[in-house]
């Protein structure tokens, strides 16, 4: 059964609905798979010349597979609790039969020969992949530019960037390409793009969601205009696979978790990352008006130090340029000149360092392990800035545009990924220009379900974001 006849405008603001307004209209067949799917990608058409977000976008496959949906609901028989529902998922992670490309020119496409274990969840569930999204040359920056992709720019402002390297998942979920969008991170890259857009972002506890490859720090999670968007997600994609080695026993955690009642609880106040760039004045203000109202309603603010050092930074950095080097390495000479000149002058350094640079660089991943533990003591949880800048153009490569100072912009962020702590960014205001501004809360390792507890109490707080960015006005 098809849906009612609905207004242009109806179809466009059900594409503003949360993921479970939208099943649930699914399951009550008020709405049909294919005539939500129809308005996305009409919405899809009309604002991918802007914010170029998504690759291999296809609509005819994901209109078929919306009636399959459609079918199976009409039978009282969907697949899972996701059935027809849109979601994208960043090009690093494998679908069966695309190829990965790394964001980069420069590595041949070769079809994947299976899904990722995201991937395989989210079908099993019923959701329509119906597009992957951009990432940067070898998902090595915060920014939309790429030498394979076309270049993802930020929805609240065209002419910046929407940061990375999960740039076009940002762009895509706050231009309102649907609610559910689904990101990668080993220094920052969900909740980095997640701040400059807006969005809630979250990255869980390393091995809290399988991935495949893996690697020291590497996380998945999911970017959404909501805290129960991201919630719904992460039912899903937390199952387990034992192609991740690193994952952790699965555990059907409760992240609907009601808002948490803070009155009582002892939240760090971090506000100097210990290195790179210092927090704009408008950052600063916003994630100290934000730590006031959680102090408003009961909560003790502790200002604490940094976690993070020079050392550790730089350490980090020698590290990932030997091991990107090492992965260029294996490439024809010929195919140097189609990686994105940024990231080949960042990485050809690593190739000069010694083996001992190298091991004492990968070496300050544990000692942010051991930081990172040592600051949750007799601490609930750490609010911070996510982004120390409010914004910078679409056009660089990271904030600093300097590929010899790559990383001064994550050092609010990448500290969790070492040290395996859940953490998220929520949207806690915007700047005199209108960009948006990410405060991050961070949790005990595994306490995942604190960080949804405490956003989702934030976010009632603040309340919705209703002026988001769309370019489908005659939808």
């Amino acid at each position: 059964m098809a849906s009612p006849q609905l207004k242009p405008t109806q179809m466009s603001d059900l594409l503003d609905q949360p993921a479970r307004a939208i099943l649930a209209s699914f399951q009550s067949r008020v709405l049909s798979p294919v005539d939500y799917m129809s308005a996305l990608i009409s919405r899809v058409e009309a604002s991918e010349p802007h914010v170029a977000a998504l690759w291999n976008f296809r609509p005819e496959q994901a209109l078929e597979q919306a009636r399959a949906s459609e079918s199976r609901w009409a039978k009282g028989a969907p697949l899972g609790p996701l059935d027809g529902m849109p979601v994208t998922v960043k090009e690093l992670i494998a679908t069966k039969g695309d190829p990965i490309p790394l964001g980069t020119a420069a590595v041949p496409l070769v079809p994947a020969t299976q899904n990722a274990p995201i991937a395989d969840r989210l079908i099993e569930d019923g959701a329509i992949i119906f597009a992957k999204t951009t990432c940067p040359d070898y998902g090595m920056l915060s920014s939309g530019l790429s030498t394979f992709h076309a270049l993802s720019r930020n929805p609240w402002d065209v002419t910046q960037n929407p940061g990375g390297s999960s740039a076009g998942a940002a762009s895509a979920a706050a231009a309102g390409y649907g609610p559910l969008h689904i990101g990668t991170d080993i220094g920052g890259s969900v909740r980095l793009p997640a701040g400059w857009t807006g969005l809630f972002g979250f990255k869980p506890s390393l091995g809290r969601v399988p991935i495949d490859p893996y690697y020291t720090g590497r996380c998945a999670g999911p970017m959404t205009p909501s805290v129960a968007d991201s919630a719904l997600l992460m039912h899903s994609i937390s199952r387990a696979d034992t192609r991740d080695a690193t994952s952790l026993p699965y555990e059907a955690l409760d992240y609907d978790i009601a808002a948490a009642d803070v009155s009582g609880m002892t939240l760090g106040l971090m506000m100097d990352a210990g290195c790179g760039i210092d927090p704009d004045p408008e950052v600063r203000a916003a994630v100290l008006q934000a730590a006031k109202d959680f102090e408003k309603r009961g909560a003790k603010i502790v200002p604490i130090g940094p976690v993070l050092t020079r050392t550790m930074l730089d350490g980090l950095d020698v590290a990932w340029r030997a091991r990107f080097w090492g992965m260029m390495e294996s490439l024809p000479q010929e195919n140097h000149a189609r990686i994105l000149p940024y990231i080949l002058e960042w990485a050809r350094e690593g190739g000069n360092a010694s083996p001992v640079a190298v091991a004492q660089g990968y070496e300050q991943t544990f000692a942010m392990r051991k930081t990172t533990v040592a600051a949750f003591d007799g601490i609930d949880a750490i609010l911070s800035p996510v982004n120390p800048n409010v914004s910078y153009p679409a056009d660089w490569a990271s904030p600093t545009n300097d590929p010899q100072k790559p990383f001064e912009h994550i050092a609010f962020t990448m500290p969790w990924n070492m040290g395996e702590q859940p953490a998220c960014s929520i949207n806690c205001g915007f700047s005199r220009s209108g960009m948006p501004i990410g405060l991050q809360i961070v949790a005990p390792r595994f306490a995942d379900t604190t960080v949804f507890a405490l956003a989702r109490a934030y976010e009632q707080w603040r309340g919705p974001i209703t002026n988001w960015p769309r370019f489908d006005t005659a939808l």
